[in-house]
């Protein structure tokens, strides 16, 4: 079984300006002379947490985080002007050439696969191989199962929570309703409908309770960029055409990869990932019988660092 590597400490970090008003907190970890991966953290919103770190061995790998536009330690905080996915695959993009990468694998689980794909599906030549987990294509279904009715029949305590901070007759509407409140100039109700969203999130997002968790997603400066970012996002249609993952999975060809899933993932369901590995036959997939959504869960955390030690063998660390 394995385990996450023990915990390091960045030896350089970036402040990166891009499009104003955004700078993006840019570090790297592990070997400067290894492989470079670029971790793509989830949300939109979530930023990058000490343990995404550790799912790859720093004797191999040149490890890359960033924290995406308003969220984490990049800033302006909770910012959504300017914030699209097409300006994210550009500050990738920035990245790389800032710090004279040519090609590099990409590790992004939740909305960090989706962005991870839409990267690889925009600039596939300077991509090494992708590891994904948790897939998010990001199609309105996806998000009416999660956000208006769906899952909600799983956890009908837990959604009650969710809805408290929307009137009956908004309900019709949920990402609508909190859209309205998240960018409400009241600050008690913005942050009021901030950690409703998050902590819904956060509460089905592994198999079994994980309090860790729950608390990270509860925390209010966490909460609120990811709230804002998600419902943003969500509320332009993650400014993606329809289907278009699925639709552009032709340019993966010759990229290899990974798809880690949880069987139980309730936020995005295993669907997702079953769709992809039939687009992209180079694929690997990998379902994990006790798993849910979260990276953290041990399933899952042996998968991916399976993946980034198989990924270090063939790329010839």
């Amino acid at each position: 079984m394995h385990v996450l590597y023990p915990d390091i400490q960045p030896y350089v970090s970036h402040t990166l300006a891009v499009e104003p008003p955004h700078q993006l907190h840019v570090e790297e970890c592990g070997n400067p002379n290894g492989i470079p991966v670029l971790f793509v953290h989830g949300g939109p919103g979530a930023g990058c947490e000490p343990y995404h770190r550790r799912f790859f061995n720093p004797e191999h790998y040149r490890i890359i985080l960033f924290d995406q536009r308003g969220c984490g330690r990049s800033a302006p905080h909770a910012s959504l002007e300017g914030n699209t996915t097409q300006a994210l695959v550009a500050d990738m993009e920035t990245i790389r050439e800032h710090l004279g990468v040519e090609r590099w694998l990409l590790f992004g689980g939740s909305w960090g696969s989706t962005l991870s794909l839409v990267y690889a599906e925009t600039h596939p030549q300077r991509v090494l191989g992708l590891i994904l987990r948790g897939i998010f294509l990001c199609r309105p279904h996806e998000i009416d199962w999660f956000y208006q009715q769906g899952a909600s029949r799983l956890f009908p305590d837990l959604w009650q929570d969710y809805l408290a901070p929307i009137p009956q007759a908004e309900r019709g509407q949920m990402v609508a309703a909190y859209y309205q409140r998240l960018n409400s100039d009241n600050e008690v109700v913005r942050m009021a409908a901030a950690k409703a969203w998050s902590l819904w999130e956060g509460s089905t997002a592994t198999l079994k309770p994980n309090q860790a968790v729950i608390d990270h997603f509860g925390n209010p400066y966490t909460a609120l960029s990811l709230a804002r970012i998600e419902c943003h996002y969500f509320m332009h249609d993650t400014f993606l055409e329809p289907n278009q993952i699925l639709r552009d999975a032709s340019r993966l060809t010759g990229i290899p990869g990974v798809i880690v899933h949880g069987r139980y993932d309730v936020v995005c369901p295993v669907e997702n990932a079953w769709e992809l590995h039939q687009a992209w036959p180079e694929s690997q997939l990998k379902i994990i019988a006790d798993a849910g959504h979260s990276a953290s869960e041990p399933g899952t955390i042996n998968a991916l660092v399976q993946a980034s030690d198989d990924f270090a063998e063939q790329l010839g660390a």
